[in-house]
Formats: C-alpha cells, structure tokens, sequence
C-alpha cells in the first residue's frame, strides 16, 4: 500500500475539526492501516485522520520501542486528566525538524472505539498520555506549535513555507 500524503504545518486542511466517524466498515479498516503504514514509514508515534486530509475522528498511535503495539482510537475523548503536568519536547508529522517543550497532562482516561465499534477505556500516563493529547489537538484543528510564542510560530511558519518551496524547486 502506499503511503498516504501528510499534510504539512501551515497547510489551512490541518485547521479543520474532524467529524465523528460514523460507519465501522472496510473503508474506515483501510484508512486506518494505511495510517500506521504511513507513521511508520515516517518514523512517527502519533498520526491524526486530519493530517492525512480525512477529517473524521480517527487516531492511530504506536508509542512501543519495537513498533508493533499499535493503537487506534476512533472518537476519541479524553474524560480525564491529571491535575499534575510536565514540559516536554514535542515534534510532529505534519511540522518535521521542528521540536519544541510543550506542556500536558501527565496522565489522561480515553474512552474511544476500536475499528468494530466497540467501546474501550485507556488509563494512560507518560509518553502515550502525551501522544493522546497531541494527536487529540489535530482533531480539533490545532497544531502543536500553536501552544508556542507569537514570535516563534511565525519563525517555524516562515521556515516551513521556505522548505516547501525548495522542495517544488
């Protein structure tokens, strides 16, 4: 299969907020696959449906140091968080080269759906509970840049349009 296209920082596609998804059948089995081939071959542990441009409430995650607990979370919701947060750097799929401290919730509760739309609970702490609450913000169309100064968003902005022009050059 090849992989899907990622949409890259500040494409205006990856401001848009994700529908639920509302049919558990082959097509969504296939984005979903295609999704982890994808953060695989992109050496990523988190990918949103809205970096792909598929605007449904869909995340795949493999956060494993042997890459094969993937984990797919459809409508996803976060029903708790901890009080307790950390800084942490952070880097994304859709901004490469770009990596910066970001701070969350230490530990998170997910209710979602797996792919045959049976309920699931994740108690969540450390680097999974990080990746959760990022790939959640692209759901909602934030980037996780967007938690970082003016000053620095418009720097990582100007780069990213620079590195894509140079790569269409």
């Amino acid at each position: 299969m090849t992989p899907l296209t990622i949409l890259r920082y500040p494409d205006p596609r990856l401001r848009t907020i994700a529908r639920p998804v509302a049919a558990f059948d082959a097509r969504l089995r296939k984005l979903a696959n295609a999704m982890l081939e994808t953060m695989y071959e992109a050496a990523g542990i988190g990918l949103a449906a809205t970096q792909v441009d598929v605007h449904e409430r869909l995340i795949v995650i493999d956060v494993s140091e042997t890459r094969d607990q993937p984990l797919v979370l459809i409508n996803p919701e976060i029903i708790w968080a901890s009080d307790e947060t950390r800084v942490g750097e952070e880097g994304c799929l859709s901004v490469p080269g770009i990596y910066d401290g970001v701070e969350r919730s230490v530990a998170v509760k997910v209710r979602a759906l797996d792919l045959d739309g049976k309920h699931q609970l994740h108690d969540t702490e450390g680097m999974l509970a990080v990746c959760i609450q990022h790939e959640m913000d692209h759901l909602v169309g934030k980037v996780f840049v967007e938690y970082l100064s003016p000053l620095k968003r418009k720097r990582i902005k100007t780069k990213m349009i620079k590195q894509i022009k140079d790569e269409l050059a």
